[in-house]
């Protein structure tokens, strides 16, 4: 069921009062979060929660999805106030999802004022480029038309009523304005989509919105998710690092055996140990010779199982039952559930988890732990702990896990951390590293008194938590670095190095953590093995200046920034933070809400004027999505939302290069051709209407009737024109292995002001050409000259867009073989085309007609 609001968990059917809810439609994170319900409430009967007198303190409104500060107070019966602090684990955000049980909550915020909504954005009509450049083109077109009027009446004088002339002009020259433009482009669009979604190589592709595919074939920016876009966030373990002895996925059975000799020397010596005399006399001597051998395999069975007992303890993750009877592990992180697995596949099974308790299973039986602290992992602690107290043995311990480069300040030190945790790194894997300290009863109490009283605190409260914390974690004894492996959707790598090639410049926008998001980078190759990374988490606006002052002066360097440290550059150094990170080879934004993706698309597209792409698959998406030039869905496993909301739908991430290199390519050269001869078409016979003009006097007479106008622009060069759809300047394995080439279509050569007026020449000459030698070969009447020229005009664009092909389609063969077929039926009927037929049939007409031809097309 989906939240309806904002609110605060007050109570859940589960007795522990813990419950999980799906936010992948708000964050992208597929995982299911882990949410408690407030102690002083989860307690009470389910018919005195509405007795309750209290009251909820709650932050303003604001678009962090990851913290919540604010605290609850309730009367007791005896009048006396109870406080309980509530934090992001109490709290739910609207149109996230229910997974398990029913809650009873306390609405805080509604409308506007959710979380979801402020992270959300209005979608704007997206226009391409080569939309806009062809309407500036028009525009050109336009003031030609105004100054060629204006220069005609000039020649004809400005006496009487000029402004009459003026006008007559205008209208005589206004085959110059490419009316049929926008029809011609529109249904090459059209054809540009069915073909992207006929292909097979990339099948499943929906094309949303057909009015931007050229767009395809000028981007400089992808932005790109992470979790289902360019990973399957299915986590595999791969590594164990234990300091004197290393396991990997293959060794499992290694573990398991050392395992099972813990547990089966730990129940021997349980039992009370030894046989008879006799036996034991006997056994003297080798006992001796080999002591040192037992004590040192007794070393490294006792560390096996203190790391495996660490990781099957240390996480948040909770066994669900299925229905079938089945068990599954749910929790916020999905490395936490592959760490989980890999004990059970070893030995040591997480049975049972509640708010309270947590029960391992083993061949020895269950190990009934007390949960007394849960310290959840933050982008800012980069860290997790927890303080358990086993039930068996009274003892309490704390374990510890988190990044390499914070536990290493903490844990005592190590020679073998820091080079085990690099190799790992190189590798792709995520690392966690673990570590454990033992309590005493005392050193307990007092910190838990410490902590209470920081957890009930208004004001900096989480510095105050923190601190608390920090006091249990010095001197940590290090246990040992687990690597686990995100698998990576098929044929990322060759992807992103194919996309890099083609310069465009990849950014990561995740909502993940930097760990996550920096392993991902590696072994995605978005981080190239000559690049540098540089981490930016910063606080405040002057160390976020000085940072970026800094990374300005690097080279070949990586950007890895967090979202509390990209707001704060949003905020105050948009301009410069643009300017820096567009110079990177790849930029990697973390824990980024929807708004902060959206925001960072909307400032690349301002400052660097650059053409933009966004691909997602989860709600999250939406809004980088649709701020994008060039929005590209993924269905996947967080539903349809992004894929809806893009303009092309795709179903793997490995589609991009060919929707790119190949389908953005075509596109994009055929419409800029397609519009260049419609230009040209118009061009061509406003230049034969001026030289006609100027020839017989400035008159405004039009040289050819309605009926050949129409036929002109229509049925006898239509079909050529447009068959340039289909027209291919390389092959697709050529554009693959030289993904060099997509720099010319970001330039933007094949359509600028330096081709338009190359073609304005060209029809300047051609137009001229025509009827100046039409003029020269004259013979007996004007009705003579106009069926010369028009016959020339024809053959003459049917030949240029000859010359101009490419690749020859059967379909452009048809297409030419057909117009030139009407055009010559129709001459010979005299009451359509005005022409006379007794000229028409001899030999003086064709070779004056091919001659014109000839010259205007030469050069």
């Amino acid at each position: 069921q989906r939240v309806p609001a904002d609110m605060i968990i007050m109570r859940t059917t589960e007795k522990a009062g813990a419950s999980f809810v799906r936010t992948d439609q708000l964050d992208g994170e597929t995982d299911w979060k882990l949410k408690r319900a407030l102690g002083c409430t989860q307690k009470l009967p389910e018919e005195g929660l509405w007795d309750v007198v209290g009251s909820v303190y709650a932050e303003k409104p604001k678009k962090d999805i990851y913290s919540f500060i604010g605290t609850f107070s309730k009367l007791n019966e005896g009048g006396k106030e109870e406080i309980e602090g509530i934090s992001i684990e109490n709290a739910v955000w609207a149109n996230c999802v229910l997974a398990t049980g029913c809650i009873v909550g306390l609405v805080v915020f509604t409308g506007r004022e959710t979380r979801s909504v402020m992270n959300t954005s209005k979608p704007s009509n997206k226009v391409g480029l080569l939309d806009e450049e062809i309407n500036s083109l028009s525009k050109v077109l336009f003031v030609l038309l105004l100054i060629l009027s204006l220069v005609m009446t000039g020649l004809k004088g400005f006496k009487g009523i000029w402004y009459i002339y003026y006008f007559r002009f205008l209208l005589l020259f206004s085959a110059i304005i490419p009316i049929s433009m926008r029809v011609n482009l529109d249904l090459g669009k059209t054809v540009y989509s069915y073909l992207i979604m006929k292909d097979k190589e990339i099948e499943g592709t929906v094309v949303r919105s057909s009015t931007i595919p050229e767009e395809l074939g000028r981007i400089e920016y992808l932005l790109s998710d992470k979790t289902g876009t360019l990973t399957q966030n299915d986590m595999i373990f791969k590594k164990l690092h234990l300091g004197r002895i290393s396991f990997t996925h293959d060794t499992t059975d290694e573990i398991t055996r050392q395992l099972t000799n813990y547990y089966t020397v730990s129940e021997s010596q349980a039992d009370g140990g030894g046989g008879s005399s006799s036996s034991s006399s006997a056994s003297r001597g080798s006992l001796s010779g080999s002591l040192s051998k037992k004590r040192n395999h007794g070393v490294i069975t006792n560390l096996v199982r203190d790391a495996i007992a660490a990781i099957a303890l240390c996480h948040n993750v909770t066994p669900v039952i299925e229905s079938d009877g089945t068990i599954t592990y749910q929790a916020s992180s999905p490395d936490e559930v592959a760490l989980v697995k890999f004990t059970e596949s070893v030995g040591l099974t997480l049975k049972d988890r509640s708010l309270t308790s947590m029960t391992l299973h083993s061949i020895a039986g269950n190990e009934d732990y007390e949960v007394l602290y849960v310290f959840p992992f933050t982008s800012e602690t980069k860290r997790m702990g927890i303080i358990l107290r086993d039930q068996r043995t009274n003892k309490i311990t704390f374990y510890m896990k988190g990044a390499d480069s914070i536990m290493a300040k903490i844990v005592v030190a190590s020679d073998w951390l820091e080079e085990e945790c690099g190799n790992m790194a190189r590798e792709g894997l995520r690392t966690l590293v673990f570590g454990k300290r033992e309590m005493t009863e005392s050193q307990y109490l007092e910190f838990a008194e410490r902590y209470q009283a920081a957890k009930t605190s208004i004001t900096d409260r989480a510095a105050k938590m923190s601190r608390a914390v920090e006091e249990i974690e010095r001197g940590l004894e290090l246990i040992g670095v687990t690597g686990v492996e995100d698998k990576l959707q098929p044929h990322v790598k060759p992807t992103l190095e194919t996309l890099r090639n083609a310069g465009i410049k990849i950014w990561m926008l995740t909502g993940d953590k930097i760990e996550t998001a920096t392993c991902i980078a590696v072994s995605t190759k978005l981080v190239a093995r000559h690049h540098t990374l540089f981490s930016m988490v910063v606080s405040s606006s002057d160390a976020a200046l000085e940072k970026l002052n800094q990374f300005a002066k690097m080279r070949e360097t990586c950007l890895i920034i967090d979202g509390a440290s990209l707001q704060i550059c949003i905020d105050n150094h948009q301009e410069l933070f643009i300017t820096v990170a567009s110079k990177a080879p790849s930029v990697v934004c973390c824990r980024c809400s929807p708004t902060q993706k959206a925001e960072v698309v909307r400032l690349i597209k301002v400052y660097t004027k650059c053409r933009t792409a966004a691909i997602g698959d989860g709600g999250n998406d939406v809004s980088m999505i649709q701020a994008a030039d060039v929005g590209l869905g993924i269905v996947g496993k967080e539903g349809k939302q992004a894929s809806l909301a893009a303009d092309f739908s795709i179903n793997q991430f490995s589609f991009v290069s060919r929707l790119m290199l190949w389908h953005g390519r075509n596109s994009y050269n055929r419409s800029a051709r397609l519009s260049q001869f419609v230009i040209h078409r118009g061009l061509i016979i406003t230049f034969i209407q001026c030289v006609f003009s100027a020839i017989f006097y400035f008159a405004v007479i039009a040289v050819y009737n309605g009926v050949l106008l129409v036929g002109y622009s229509t049925i006898y060069t239509m079909l050529p024109v447009f068959s340039l759809v289909l027209d291919e300047d390389v092959t697709d394995t050529i554009a693959f292995r030289f993904p060099e080439l997509y720099h010319e279509l970001q330039k933007g050569r094949a359509l600028s002001y330096k081709t338009f007026f190359i073609w304005v020449l060209k029809s300047v000459y051609q137009g001229a050409v025509i009827m100046i030698l039409a003029i020269i070969l004259f013979e007996s009447s004007l009705n003579n000259v106009v069926a010369i020229t028009f016959t020339s005009l024809i053959l003459c664009e049917l030949l240029n867009i000859a010359f101009e092909i490419n690749k020859w389609h059967r379909y452009m063969i048809v297409a030419e073989v057909f117009s030139i077929a009407v055009y010559f039926i129709s001459i010979l009927l005299p009451n359509v085309t005005l022409f006379e037929l007794s000229f028409i049939m001899t030999w003086d007409f064709w070779w004056r007609v091919f001659v014109i031809t000839l010259v205007s097309c030469l050069p």
